[in-house]
């Protein structure tokens, strides 16, 4: 496979990085980072487009490429060029988190709303004939109601951008300026209380 100044100069940028794992190399950590910066400021705006085409938002391809190049720097010396080209070794690192960023950000929304739908209908499934009763109905609709007012102002609202707006954790924690965790918290508890207040009009 031949290859042109330009890859050899990746694959020289790719083996200082690798480098800070060899034995008794310790030392070359620094020369390891300024290479992964330089190989950044190579490479990144192509690789860029790459997790622009798969994830096909500006915002979520900037955080693919964060964690891509964090996988750069764990497996550079992984790196064999007789497979392939940098550049294409470094694409299918991107391609792959990218990837992984869409079917996490699906789970999350679709266990969201999953345990939701099952808050409300385990209460909602009534035992009368007709499920479409309209007095039971109206009856269901006031239960939840009181039972999202019992909830704390940001639960609520965290609940309500995550089930009528669906909208991930991640969405929810930087529309809301909140840390994933809090979110993800707020979201467990939330539905937690609501579950148990809705039981008790079952």
């Amino acid at each position: 496979m031949a290859l042109d100044s330009s890859d050899l100069h990746l694959i020289a940028l790719i083996d200082r990085i690798a480098a800070r794992l060899a034995e008794g190399r310790a030392a070359r950590q620094g020369d390891s980072e300024a290479a992964l910066r330089e190989l950044y400021d190579l490479t990144s705006s192509r690789l860029y487009g790459v997790a622009l085409r798969v994830v096909n938002n500006r915002d979520w391809a900037e955080d693919v490429l964060q964690e891509a190049y964090l996988n750069i720097w764990r497996i550079a010396p992984n790196y064999r060029q007789a497979l392939s080209p940098p550049m294409a070794w470094m694409g299918v690192i991107v391609r792959s988190r990218a990837l992984d960023f869409l079917r996490r950000r699906a789970s999350e929304r679709a266990d969201t709303a999953l345990e939701l739908d099952g808050v409300i209908g385990d209460t909602l499934a009534g035992e009368s004939a007709d499920p479409l009763d309209s007095s039971q109905a109206s009856q269901q609709a006031s239960a939840l109601h009181q039972c999202l007012r019992q909830l704390e102002a940001r639960q609520r609202e965290v609940l309500s951008l995550a089930y009528m707006r669906d909208l991930s954790h991640s969405e929810l924690a930087e529309q809301l300026r909140l840390p994933l965790g809090t979110v993800k918290t707020w979201i467990r508890r939330g539905l937690e209380q609501l579950r148990g207040c809705m039981a008790r009009f079952a």
